[in-house]
């Protein structure tokens, strides 16, 4: 692979931007929606833990 052309940086550049126009909004909004639920974090850790001791019980078995 050759080195990267000027054009494509100024695509890469456009289309990010044009990704950030189009995502920052729904992003505000998403936000402001979350501001009045209510905080759930147990239904976050403890899916998240079981995985963690999941993967640390196969670790341990493989040793």
């Amino acid at each position: 692979m050759g080195q990267t052309a000027t054009w494509e940086w100024a695509l890469l550049g456009v289309g990010l931007l044009l990704l950030m126009f189009l995502w920052v909004p729904g992003v505000r909004a998403a936000v402001a929606r979350s501001r009045g639920a209510p905080r759930d974090w147990m239904g976050v850790i403890v899916p998240i833990s079981a995985v963690i001791l999941f993967v640390i019980l196969l670790v341990i078995s493989v040793t």
